[in-house]
């Protein structure tokens, strides 16, 4: 059988042995490296999706968990709303303390929810949001009433004598609050751009550029004619 074998090769070369089954174990092998590097790939992708959904899960959480925060017109809407609110409460109940306790609980929720950038501006607005409250809710309350300007004089009056200590106290809480956030830094960071601005202009007033716009800038002057002497007389 061997030299039948032999004899039928081409050439005279002996066949390879096991050359059939080579080529399968090689075929097989080649199968199984695809088939684990698609296993491998579908797993990272997998992976990168389940990482995907777990950052845009987390994401509105963290939103969500985050403080809210107002700027220093938010804060002032803030408490003229709720002086505004209390105010108009306050004269249709016929609850005195309920307009000037409210405005205060108004001037802590703005100190506390105003971004610590803002705390400047606001801490010198609650007398303009109180007096703006105060004269809405004592407009509104009078429209219909006979003398629209008598009786919106005489209301402001009174209830600016009757809430000015609640106006005192609603300050003094947004300066002790806003101390405590961060007030300090802003009072600093304004002196800064105050003192910058001052320098700028005294540089500018000791050696200040002047631009000479004359038709004649662009040509030479003539030179003034030396004045003559009697020796230069002909």
């Amino acid at each position: 059988m061997s030299s039948s074998t032999v004899d039928g090769a081409p050439g005279g070369a002996s066949p390879a042995s096991g050359g059939p089954v080579r080529g399968r174990r090689d075929d097989s092998s080649r199968a199984s490296r695809t088939a684990r590097g698609s296993k491998g790939s579908s797993k990272g992708s997998s992976k990168g999706s389940r990482a995907s959904r777990a950052r845009a899960s987390a994401s509105p959480a963290a939103a969500s968990s985050a403080p809210v925060t107002l700027t220093a017109r938010g804060g002032i809407v803030v408490m003229f709303g709720t002086g505004l609110v209390c105010a108009l409460l306050s004269r249709w109940l016929g609850v005195g303390l309920l307009a000037g306790g409210g405005f205060a609980i108004g001037c802590v929720l703005a100190a506390f929810a105003t971004r610590p950038a803002d705390l400047l501006t606001l801490v010198v607005s609650p007398p303009l949001a109180f007096f703006a409250a105060t004269v809405t809710a004592v407009f509104v309350d009078t429209v219909g009433d006979g003398s629209l300007l008598r009786g919106m004089t005489v209301g402001v009056l009174t209830a600016l004598a009757a809430t000015a200590p609640w106006l005192f106290f609603g300050t003094l809480l947004v300066l002790v609050i806003c101390l405590f956030r961060g007030l300090p830094a802003n009072v600093r960071e304004l002196r800064g751009k105050l003192v910058r601005v001052r320098l700028f202009e005294k540089e500018d007033n000791e050696d200040p550029v002047r631009w000479d716009e004359s038709p004649s800038s662009g040509q030479e002057r003539p030179a003034r004619e030396r004045p003559l002497h009697h020796g230069d007389v002909d």
